[in-house]
């Protein structure tokens, strides 16, 4: 059963939203009611140990009252994968068409890097 103290701490949510923004490089941009350059700092400030360009996936949880939180996810295995291969996209025709290949490091290399993913997140009012 929730106690007061849960029922205090929720908030109206005004929307849920889904980006994927390249490292470093988040700019303020309509159509969304949130403060956005803290929401650029923020997100630049904490995906700079990223290389720019690394698409990052951004969930910020928008509240009624025009703070919001956001979470931001490592790059997809995919994008590694293809980085590793030296490759735009996959093949057109998976399984019957090999577009490239990689070294078993490579993949040592990705899953290590999985196996510790942080996601990193932030509150902002």
């Amino acid at each position: 059963m929730a106690t007061l103290k849960d029922v205090v701490a929720r908030r109206p949510i005004a929307a849920t939203i889904r980006l994927t923004v390249p490292a470093g490089a988040a700019r303020p941009a309509p159509p969304y009611r949130l403060n956005l350059m803290a929401f650029c700092k923020d997100f630049n400030a904490r995906t700079q140990k990223y290389k720019p360009d690394t698409p990052m996936a951004v969930t910020i949880t928008a509240y009624k009252d025009n703070t919001f939180e956001f979470t931001v996810k490592s790059p997809s295995v995919t994008w590694f994968l293809k980085k590793a291969a030296g490759i735009e996209s996959g093949s057109g025709r998976p399984g019957h068409t090999v577009v490239s290949s990689i070294m078993l490091s490579h993949v040592y290399e990705i899953a290590k890097g999985e196996a510790v993913r942080p996601v990193l997140q932030a509150h902002a009012t």
